[in-house]
């Protein structure tokens, strides 16, 4: 019943914009951490954003740090990331995904989440 259904994805030009939402639903949105993750065609899942419950915290690897901002609209059950000055290493299917925030983990760890979005592919041209 737990879904998260990302939205947004498409092509972009080097330099330009993309803003990404992920829908929840089936879940108390706010007792769960909220993570973007990516993956490109031959490689490993890489973090990208996460964002905590009542969105105070924020973290970003260095690769978009600046870039790349994550939030969240609790009343609506969604998580956004805006993508600013998109670069063509950006290309890659993006996924969002939910993690209790009882759980231990590291919020860069996709074993630390809980539900994984079908993902939504994001295509940078240079």
């Amino acid at each position: 019943q737990v879904q998260l259904v990302e939205s947004g994805g498409g092509l972009a030009q080097a330099g330009g914009s993309v803003r990404l939402s992920c829908s929840a639903s089936g879940l108390a949105f706010s007792n769960y951490d909220m993570g973007w993750f990516r993956q490109a065609p031959g490689k490993e899942r890489e973090f990208v954003a996460a964002i905590s419950r009542f969105g105070g915290n924020t973290y970003y690897p260095d690769s978009v740090k600046g870039r790349f901002t994550i939030s969240r609209d609790n009343a609506k059950n969604t998580v956004y990331l805006q993508m600013n000055s998109l670069k063509a290493e950006d290309t890659a299917v993006y996924f969002c995904a939910a993690k209790s925030f009882k759980r231990i983990g590291a919020f860069g760890s996709p074993s630390s989440y809980d539900y994984w979005g079908q993902g939504t592919q994001v295509t940078v041209s240079s």
